[in-house]
């Protein structure tokens, strides 16, 4: 590596020195000396403030959006564990599946649809993106390539929440396509509408890092699913009673939540998009300390509340706790103290404690609990923002709340609508009893068991 030195540093006049001095004591050396006072005095200066800055953003970019991706084994593994074995190895194929789907799509399409030429309207140029070739520096606060993979993993997410809802009774290529046309198009709409400079983000609508624009949109679009597909077969009686279905390994659901929660520092942290600063470098911290205080609020007060009306503490309600606090924090991770951030995640484990046995009175099967994290959550972090940033407004949050729900849920609808009309959405009856493993997949998770 060249060593970079201004035309003034001491180590650039010691090694000029060093040459005049060679060519007398040590005329053999003087020629190398020489060289190297040469090659001092034409090397390049320290990189600029701007260029630093780049790198380091750039850093950021890419940093965050591995972590960011690596929440996708998170889901895998949290479905894993709350599916029964027999359909383990569907919810795995899902998530990769989903995730290779989101970042072709959003390359197609999805990224300038919601980047480009947006200008405070209602979504931009659909059309493929591209970044400059091997080689060729990057003009601007970061490189394109790094922005690019970063929001890819954010439309991913979206569609991972809706996996989970689903699971156990969905055939996979309706699915699939599904989730083709909601990392490719939906998505990206509603996302233009904030982060891409449209009309939401004119009107004053924030939302840090998507407890709407991700989580919410992933969870609507998984209710309008969930209503549309029905129930497993056997969660509810015909008597309105509930009949628990356990899911497979808490010890998997365990660590997909654990995953979760790493890559979560990368989900909000990023999504600061500047680390060229001691500002910056500040914040950062300080949204990484209120979303992991968030997750605590919600993981104990989902303890406590289920000990208070059950007499025992669900462990499922524990792990979800700590999906809903940290999904009720990122719509404004860095404002907000300390005490504000627990008190924000704790209300958002309260509403997964009571979400679930409401959507049970409705008969809206949701396998993993996504909808009362990711949609429910989504709302109360969104909605709450004001609290911490008096910059913002409530009525302004509300429109944005509404705004995407309902584009999201009907157009979700519409969707889900046409694939069960068209290529069916469900599977039969026979296929779900003997498990989606066997009946789409071949391959069993767990062969040497007998199914559950």
């Amino acid at each position: 590596m060249t060593l970079q030195m201004s035309s003034k540093s001491p180590l650039r006049l010691g090694l000029m020195a060093a040459g005049a001095l060679a060519a007398f004591a040590f005329p053999a050396l003087a020629q190398e000396a020489t060289e190297a006072a040469t090659e001092a005095a034409a090397a390049p200066e320290f990189a600029t403030v701007a260029e630093t800055a780049f790198i380091f953003n750039t850093l950021l970019f890419l940093v965050g959006g591995f972590l960011v991706m690596w929440m996708a084994a998170g889901f895998a593994m949290l479905e894993a564990g709350l599916v029964r074995s027999k359909n383990v190895s569907m919810q795995c194929l899902k998530n990769i599946a989903l995730y290779s789907i989101a970042g072709l799509m959003f390359w197609v399409i999805g990224y300038s649809l919601m980047y480009t030429n947006v200008n405070g309207g209602y979504f931009g140029t659909p059309l493929p993106y591209s970044w400059p070739a091997a080689g060729t520096a990057n003009e601007g606060d970061y490189s394109v390539a790094s922005d690019w993979f970063f929001q890819m993993v954010f439309c991913a997410t979206t569609a991972s929440i809706v996996s989970g809802t689903l699971a156990e009774r969905i055939k996979l290529w309706p699915f699939l396509i599904f989730t083709a046309i909601l990392t490719g198009v939906l998505y990206p709409i509603t996302g233009s509408w904030q982060w891409g400079g449209g009309w939401l983000s004119e009107a004053g609508f924030s939302d840090f890092a998507g407890s709407s624009l991700v989580h919410s949109v992933g969870g609507w679009a998984a209710l309008a699913g969930a209503i549309i597909l029905g129930a497993r077969k056997g969660k509810y009686g015909a008597d309105g009673k509930v009949h628990p279905i356990p899911g497979s390994s808490m010890a998997l659901a365990t660590l997909g939540t654990f995953i979760l929660w790493l890559g979560w520092f990368g989900f909000n942290g990023a999504s600061q998009l500047a680390l060229g600063s001691n500002g910056d470098a500040s914040d950062i911290s300080r949204i990484f300390a209120n979303t992991n205080l968030a997750a605590c609020g919600g993981v104990i007060a989902a303890m406590i509340l289920t000990q208070i009306l059950y007499k025992k503490v669900d462990v499922t309600m524990a792990l979800n706790g700590a999906l809903a606090g940290l999904v009720s924090i990122t719509a404004e991770p860095l404002m907000p103290s300390p005490l504000t951030a627990i008190i924000i995640g704790a209300i958002g484990g309260i509403i997964v404690v009571f979400a679930v046995p409401m959507l049970d009175k409705f008969k809206i099967d949701d396998v993993v609990g996504a909808i009362p994290v990711h949609l429910l959550a989504g709302i109360w972090g969104t909605f709450i923002v004001p609290f911490s940033n008096p910059d913002m407004s409530y009525g302004t949050q509300i429109l944005g709340i509404v705004s995407i729900g309902v584009f999201t849920f009907v157009l979700s609808g519409v969707i889900w609508f046409i694939l069960k009309s068209t290529v069916g959405i469900r599977a039969s009856e026979e296929q779900e009893m003997m498990g989606m493993d066997m009946a789409e997949v071949g391959v069993e998770a767990y062969p040497e068991f007998t199914k559950a």
